[in-house]
């Protein structure tokens, strides 16, 4: 299905100073720690001055719930991981959560952060987290909030059909090539539908609850009360919305059924996280607010992802000249010893020109690999092989370089957690809309250092050469 962007374009007929207050003062009452467990780093592209833990130790959740902020994020990478490891870690996060907020006598809800295009482990991680939360309180998860709306990369959910904004057009996600994910595809054009197809039957898309786009440009919070007060057994809602204001008017309905004891389940893309956690606007990040050490080292840009965008966007940073770029060539992945003599060949080129002062590209084979044997979680650990051969290109680095972009969720991933060996960052913010920017702590490799996570499905063509350029100066 095909929209035009005027679709977008919404009369709304209330206060939306009065629905601001109304928000603001429920966030002040809310008594519940939002946990968000993000299936890979891209997540935080809504926020700043948020914190992320990539570890789930007690010593760590016990900082995490002691912060003065509302929320805070648990980076998993669980998108790059099989359905068994996910499991794993999930059961761990859960139960350390729970350990620590009863230690701290706090009481916490649970977001499932996950793609804007419907991608990853769903509907295992929530189905997990709502076994392990009511095991663990006593309580009952009343139902699960699907809501991928996320304005700056485009996705909008209309007459509960999810789109993808290409300039002036909106495609419903099951006709975009994220639907065709190896590992996450899926077909259904409706959520109601996708929610029966990704569960397998177990919930009805006649049963799923779906709050309708009129009913929040009418900023009618007592009607979204009053479905949500009727979601029971944990049942679906899907949230329809354009706007940030849609889903403000959202957030008020659902505070006041969680405030009269209902509880909830949230999947979702990076937007609701910013709404519910009172999360203010920010202006784009500046290279003088990013860049705290200079140097006269050059920085180091990864990519990874295969999206025909991350593609186009590295075709476009070519045309700056000021760059160096080095392909590894990613379809040796099946011979492990010409694939090692590969990567230490970019390494060693890499190392040579950021010392110059040059910033280097370096970039897999755009060419897909494939597993031989058409299984989804072979396909899975290949991709995860080259990624690894990708970080090791920043954490094998003995030079320092001034800034650090990288371009892809699996990718994003290793380089924060294995080559940066980041325990706990501040997202400083965004450098272009949806693109986030964390600080690495001192702990890291490069302390410090601006760490620019690239999400493979976002911006125009220009945006990675124009990231890259603010950065160089």
């Amino acid at each position: 299905m095909k929209l035009t962007s005027e679709a977008l374009v919404r009369e709304r007929s209330y206060d939306a100073a009065a629905v601001e207050a109304m928000l603001a003062e429920a966030i002040q009452k809310n008594r519940r720690k939002i946990v968000v467990l993000d299936d890979d780093p891209t997540g935080v592209q809504t926020v700043h001055d948020i914190s992320v833990y990539t570890g789930w130790d007690e010593e760590s959740m016990r900082e995490a719930f002691l912060e003065e902020g509302n929320l805070f994020y648990i980076m998993t990478n669980s998108r790059g991981m099989t359905a068994e490891e996910t499991t794993k870690i999930h059961h761990e996060i859960a139960a350390v959560v729970d350990r620590v907020a009863k230690a701290l006598g706090r009481e916490y809800m649970f977001i499932s952060r996950s793609d804007s295009t419907l991608r990853g482990h769903y509907p295992l991680e929530p189905e997990l987290l709502r076994a392990d939360y009511e095991k663990n309180t006593g309580l009952t998860v009343d139902g699960e909030i699907l809501c991928p709306f996320f304005k700056e990369g485009g996705r909008f959910t209309i007459d509960n059909v999810h789109y993808v904004q290409y300039g002036d057009e909106l495609l419903s996600a099951n006709e975009t090539e994220f639907a065709k994910d190896k590992t996450f595809g899926y077909m259904s054009e409706t959520m109601p539908e996708y929610v029966e197809e990704k569960t397998a039957g177990a919930f009805k898309a006649e049963d799923v609850t779906c709050i309708a786009l009129d009913t929040l440009l009418r900023g009618d919070v007592d009607t979204v009360e009053q479905q949500l007060l009727a979601v029971k057994d944990f049942n679906k809602v899907i949230v329809n919305a354009v706007d940030y204001a849609d889903l403000k008017v959202f957030a008020v309905a659902l505070y006041r059924v969680m405030a009269a004891g209902r509880n909830f389940m949230i999947r979702s893309a990076a937007s609701i996280v910013k709404v519910l956690g009172g999360v203010t606007d920010q202006p784009l990040l500046t290279r003088d607010k990013m860049v705290v050490k200079e140097t006269s080292n050059g920085g180091i840009i990864v990519v990874g992802s295969h999206t025909a965008k991350t593609t186009a966007q590295l075709e476009c940073l070519k045309q700056n000249e000021k760059i160096a770029f080095l392909e590894l060539d990613a379809t040796l992945v099946r011979d492990e010893e010409a694939f090692k003599k590969e990567v230490d060949r970019c390494l060693a080129d890499e190392e040579r020109l950021i010392r110059e002062g040059t910033t280097v590209c370096c970039y897999t084979t755009r060419a897909l690999i494939t597993a031989d044997t058409g299984d989804k979680e072979d396909e899975l650990r290949l991709s995860v092989r080259i990624s690894d051969a990708v970080q090791s290109l920043v954490g094998r680095l003995t030079v320092t370089p001034s800034f650090v972009i990288a371009k892809g969720g699996i990718t994003s991933s290793d380089v924060g957690t294995k080559a940066l060996a980041v325990k706990k960052a501040n997202v400083l913010g965004q450098i272009k809309p949806g693109i986030p920017v964390w600080q690495t702590g001192e702990e890291s490799k490069f302390p410090l250092t601006p760490y620019v996570i690239f999400p493979g499905n976002v911006g125009t063509e220009q945006t990675l050469r124009e990231a890259a350029e603010i950065l160089m100066g």
